[in-house]
C-alpha cells in the first residue's frame, strides 16, 4: 500500500485544530462563567453563543468533511474561505473574547500571558494593525494574493502552504472585522459612519472576484479541471455565486445597520461607568475568584 507523503502533515494539522478548538471551548466557557457572575450585564449569553458559533465555523472550515470536499470542488473551497475570512472571525470577536479567554486559563498560565499583553510594543502594534485603513489594506492583499491562480494552485498541491493560506485568511478576517465589531475593551478609531464605505469597499472587491469566477469561460484553477472540464466550469460558476450573494450579505448587512444607526437620533452615554469602559482599552482587570 502506498501512503501519500503529506498525509502525516495533514493529520498533524487536523489533530492540532481539533485540540485547539476544544481548548477554546473549555477556556472561554470557564472564563465567561466567572465574569458572568461578576458582570452579568457585560458578559451575556449572546456573546457566549457568538464565540461558540465562531468555533463551530472554524471546525466546519478546517476539520469537517468540507475540508475534504474542497480538494475536488472549488465551490467547497470558496465556502472554506468565506468561513475563515468572514463568518468565523466576526462571530469570535462578537464574543468579546479577551477577558473570558484570559480568565479561563489556570492562574500560572494567565500571569505568563498577561505580562506581554501589558507591553507597550504589543499595544502599539495592535493599535497600528487594527487601524481601519491598515486592516482593509492587509485583508485585501491576503484576499487577492491567495486567489491568484499560481498561489491558489500551490496551496492545493502543498499542504504546508495550504495551512499558511488558511491561517492568513483567519488573521486577515480578525484584522478586518476588528474595527467593525469593536470588541470590548477596544475604542472607536473612526466615526461609525466612516465604516460604511469601509464595508462597501470590501464588498466591491468581493463582487469583482465573484464576477470573474461566475462569467469566466475557462477554468481558472486547472487543479479542478483534472476529472471533468465541464463539471469544473459549472462548479466554478457556483463558487462565484456563493461569493457574490452570501459573502456580499456579510458586508452589506452590517453596512445597512450602521447606516440606520448613524441616521438615528444620537444617544449619548455619560457617567462614570461609560468613562471607565472607554478608558479601559487593553486594561487587564483582576480575575474573579474561583468561588465567585
Amino acid at each position: 500500500m502506498l501512503f501519500h507523503a503529506d498525509l502525516p502533515l495533514e493529520w498533524v494539522g487536523l489533530a492540532t485544530a481539533v485540540v485547539g478548538l476544544n481548548a477554546g471551548v473549555v477556556t472561554y466557557t470557564t472564563g465567561w462563567r466567572r465574569y458572568r457572575r461578576r458582570l452579568p450585564g457585560r458578559f451575556t449569553a449572546s456573546q457566549l453563543a457568538a464565540f461558540l458559533g465562531g468555533l463551530v465555523c472554524l471546525w466546519a472550515a478546517i476539520a469537517s468533511p468540507l475540508d475534504k470536499a474542497a480538494d475536488t470542488l472549488l465551490s467547497a473551497h470558496m465556502v472554506q474561505h468565506m468561513l475563515l475570512l468572514t463568518v468565523a472571525p466576526a462571530l469570535l470577536l462578537l464574543g468579546k473574547p479577551l477577558l473570558p479567554l484570559l480568565y479561563g486559563l489556570p492562574d500560572s498560565w494567565r500571569r505568563a500571558v498577561v505580562a506581554p499583553l501589558r507591553g507597550r510594543w504589543l499595544r502599539r502594534a495592535m493599535h497600528a494593525l487594527t487601524h481601519p485603513l491598515v486592516a482593509l489594506l492587509l485583508s485585501s492583499v491576503v484576499f487577492w494574493c491567495w486567489h491568484l491562480p499560481g498561489l491558489f494552485q500551490l496551496a492545493l498541491h502543498v499542504p504546508a502552504v495550504h495551512l499558511v493560506e488558511h491561517a492568513s485568511f483567519l488573521a486577515a478576517g480578525f484584522l478586518f472585522w476588528y474595527p467593525v465589531v469593536q470588541p470590548w475593551p477596544s475604542r472607536n478609531r473612526w466615526p461609525r459612519g466612516a465604516l460604511i464605505p469601509y464595508l462597501l469597499a470590501a464588498d466591491v472587491q468581493n463582487t469583482v472576484l465573484a464576477a470573474v469566477l461566475t462569467f469566466s469561460d475557462r477554468v481558472l484553477y486547472p487543479y479542478y479541471e483534472f476529472h471533468d472540464r465541464a463539471a469544473a466550469l459549472g462548479d466554478q460558476v457556483l463558487a462565484g455565486v456563493l461569493m457574490w450573494v452570501p459573502m456580499s450579505l456579510a458586508y452589506l448587512v452590517p453596512a445597512a445597520l450602521l447606516t440606520i444607526r448613524v441616521l438615528s437620533p444620537a444617544k449619548q452615554h455619560h457617567g462614570p461607568r461609560a468613562h471607565r469602559i472607554d478608558r479601559g482599552a487593553w486594561a487587564i482587570h483582576p480575575a474573579p475568584s474561583r468561588d465567585q
